[in-house]
């Protein structure tokens, strides 16, 4: 059976608006001065104000359905998109949720833990919880297996998306699914695509996409950045996460160990610009260039699908080039004098 059909035994609830568009970014390009640039906005999926979760979350939200949960239960950082979407994608079909905010980040007022996404969580109608630590996995994953029996035993029937490895990658499964749907808009694109990027934190959708593109025999570099975790741990991370993709969908692992490339981040990534060329807004609202201290700029691509390519050798701006990557996914046509600069924070 092909990848499709085995995804197609699988319970799914639609909840994206897809196909996502794929934009070609020309005024960045224009001023990098090393081919296209182009995204695929992943921030456009709709499901309360869209992002790259939606996908995952149609398979976990299928597979609780499928049980006949009344429930769901996730947990994450205080002001997480991905329970934040939960919550939403719980409200639209109906279902309670309950979410575990974990302490990942310190020194923040009480602002940060009643604003932005958490104020949204409430307005869809979550039960909130906390967890102390920001990174233990087990252990949160442990709690909320405590709330769901607390729920059992008052006659709920719950179901949780967990958290740490050695479950079956459920969410993974969107982003194997949107490779077919990646390389059939690229198949239209004016320049060839050579290089993905894409986030690599829980590894969900960097395993995905990998193990979806290698599966369509596309054997071009996927490089994921990862958020939290150094090179050696992340790519233990993606290869156990493509196992467990091959064995749930009882298919070969079409991904080798090469072809696992991290570029690790742990620190605040800026931009420098001692010529200034980056000033200014240049892609409507995904794009925001922040100067910091007139010495550096931030960049700032939130929860979208990026792309670059183009005839000009190499992707470079004028001097290192070093992204914020919040979710997003890059694709360039050469790598040649392309440079990642990061500034501890």
């Amino acid at each position: 059976m092909s990848i499709s059909a085995n995804l197609d035994l699988l319970p799914r609830i639609p909840l994206a608006h897809t196909p996502t568009p794929i934009e070609r970014l020309n005024n960045l390009s224009g001023v990098l001065g090393r081919g296209a640039l182009y995204v695929k906005r992943d921030d456009c999926t709709g499901l309360a104000m869209g992002g790259n979760k939606a996908r995952q979350l149609e398979y976990y939200f299928g597979e609780a359905l499928h049980q006949h949960a009344d429930t769901i239960l996730i947990t994450g950082a205080v002001q997480s998109n991905f329970v934040r979407m939960a919550a939403a994608a719980a409200a639209k079909l109906g279902l309670d949720c309950h979410i575990q905010l974990e302490e990942r980040v310190g020194d923040t007022g009480a602002a940060y833990r009643q604003s932005g996404n958490v104020l949204l969580d409430r307005l869809l109608g979550a039960t909130l919880h906390t967890y102390p630590e920001g990174e233990d996995e087990n252990g949160a994953d442990a709690n909320l297996n405590r709330i769901a029996d607390r729920l059992r035993a008052a006659g709920r029937q719950p179901y949780i998306i967990p958290l740490a490895p050695g479950h079956p990658p459920l969410g993974a499964l969107g982003y194997v699914r949107a490779a077919s749907e990646l390389l059939g808009q690229m198949e239209s694109l004016e320049d060839e695509i050579s290089h993905i990027f894409v986030a690599s934190g829980s590894g969900s959708t960097h395993a995905g996409l990998l193990f979806g593109l290698r599966s369509h025999n596309w054997l071009k570099p996927v490089i994921g950045v990862c958020v939290r975790r150094d090179r050696t741990s992340q790519q233990q991370r993606i290869k156990q996460r493509c196992e467990e993709i091959a064995a749930l969908l009882k298919l070969e692992n079409p991904v080798r160990p090469e072809d696992i490339e991290i570029d690790p981040i742990t620190g605040n990534i800026f931009v420098s610009l001692t010529n200034n060329k980056l000033k200014g807004d240049y892609h409507g609202s995904i794009l925001k260039i922040e100067e910091n201290n007139g010495k550096f700029d931030s960049l700032n691509f939130n929860a979208s699908t990026y792309m670059a390519g183009g005839e000009k050798s190499g992707f470079s701006c004028p001097d290192n080039l070093a992204f914020d990557f919040s979710g997003n996914l890059w694709i360039t046509s050469d790598m040649s004098g392309y440079s990642m600069n990061k500034i501890d924070g």
